[in-house]
């Protein structure tokens, strides 16, 4: 999985619950994935959990804020911290990267959501690497390709461009909550369907999940979780040559598929 290429790939990652951290699988794997990456320079994160428009800046002060946007598990949770660097320079980047005529939000109290500190505290448990979370302007598959698209040359700066989602997300038809629950049909069929088109890099059947992926509308009753995947294609400088999928398998029965590009 070690990669060759000039610039830092991007990644797509199913980044679960808080509780993903207790699986001692997932966490192996994310590290053996960091490990194999070339370290970052920064790294920029496109959350399922912040949808705001239009785009929007957060934190780029020292120790960046968490925010605990979820509820219901024990307090040890709510007492992460994840103190990175500010990124004001990626944050100026990324502003200069947009379409004049696409304005630029910024929001300096809004700190990094758990879809990008949970996998990162087990990537980069330092927290020595500058970290910047920018929102979800847009759920349209086409238009995230393209804002990925122009976010593109930050990886030749060695900026990690992380998509977090989930692959399958059908929180409300799950029937068993434990980690070790079998995947629903719906869940696999739609994980399965996704592996190929990775696969083969069909893009074009990926924008259209929603009408040609089986499992909809259950792995994704609401599309948040998986519009990240297409920041991450839009970054990608070959998608259609296949992409490199790096961790599969299912957590609570939905898919944790994640994958990088190059």
């Amino acid at each position: 999985m070690s990669t060759d290429s000039a610039t830092t790939p991007a990644l797509f990652l199913s980044h679960g619950a808080p509780p993903l951290v207790d699986s001692e699988l997932w966490v192996s794997q994310l590290q053996r994935w960091a490990a194999d990456l070339p370290r970052p320079t920064a790294i920029l994160v496109v959350s399922a959990h912040w949808e705001s428009a239009p785009l929007t800046i957060g934190s780029t002060t020292p120790g960046t804020p968490l925010v605990y946007d979820f509820g219901g598990f024990p307090r040890r949770f709510y007492e992460v911290t994840y103190t990175s660097p500010g990124a004001p320079d990626l944050a100026r980047q990324v502003a200069a990267l947009m379409p004049d005529d696409e304005p630029v939000v910024q929001q300096p109290n809004r700190g990094l959501d758990h879809g990008a500190y949970v996998p990162l505290t087990v990537m980069y448990p330092d927290a020595d690497i500058p970290v910047l979370q920018i929102s979800l302007p847009t759920l349209d598959p086409g238009r995230l390709l393209h804002l990925g698209a122009r976010l593109r040359p930050l990886r030749e700066q060695g900026v990690l461009i992380i998509g977090s989602g989930f692959t399958t997300h059908g929180l409300p038809f799950l029937r068993d909550p434990r980690p070790e629950a079998a995947a629903p049909g719906w869940s696999s069929e739609f994980d399965h369907w996704t592996a190929e088109q990775l696969a083969r890099g069909d893009v074009d059947a990926l924008l259209d999940f929603r009408n040609r992926a089986p499992g909809m509308p259950y792995a994704h009753p609401t599309v948040e979780h998986f519009a990240p995947l297409f920041v991450t294609l839009g970054a990608s400088e070959t998608p259609d040559r296949g992409i490199d999928q790096v961790v599969d398998g299912f957590w609570m029965g939905l898919a944790k598929r994640s994958f990088q590009v190059v």
